[in-house]
């Protein structure tokens, strides 16, 4: 009788751990990357500090409208970063208003497709084999119904 009950109590324990071993090797999405102010980031190098409200704001929206956080590649750089990586020397991100980012399970052309409808982004680069896509807050130029767009969009 007593090893009955043990056997009952342990199929009862085991059989409520099974749900989560279906998901097991889905594993966690963001694991591997850090966190800097709210903000998942790919290193330590990235500065997620310095973004301004607007650009903050937009970035809000795609995690809303996608349910999910994204991953910055890139936010705010001082000029000599800036240069070191190429970047152009008006870059809206040596002003924190700029930030390449992707979104772990969303295609990349579902980012540019939510960045050409979204009212916030100014300008909107997509790189060519490159898995995140560049939104900045620019303001748009007069008459312009979508973002500024620039390399492969």
């Amino acid at each position: 009788m007593i090893r009955l009950i043990a056997a009952l109590a342990m199929a009862a324990l085991l059989g409520g751990c099974f749900p989560f071993a279906l998901f097991a090797g889905s594993g966690d999405p963001y694991r591997g990357y850090q966190q800097s102010f709210g903000t998942y980031v790919t290193s330590r190098d990235v500065n997620a500090f310095c973004l301004t409200p607007r650009l903050r704001l937009v970035i809000w929206e795609f995690e809303g409208y996608f349910g999910k956080k994204i991953v910055m590649n890139s936010g705010y750089r001082d000029p000599f970063h800036n240069t070191k990586v190429g970047g152009a020397d008006d870059s809206y991100h040596t002003r924190c208003m700029a930030a390449d980012f992707f979104i772990p399970g969303v295609d990349k052309r579902k980012l540019i497709a939510y960045a050409m409808r979204n009212k916030g982004v100014g300008g909107l680069g997509c790189y060519p084999g490159r898995n995140f896509i560049h939104i900045d807050v620019r303001d748009r130029p007069r008459g312009w119904t979508k973002p500024v767009t620039f390399s492969g969009c």
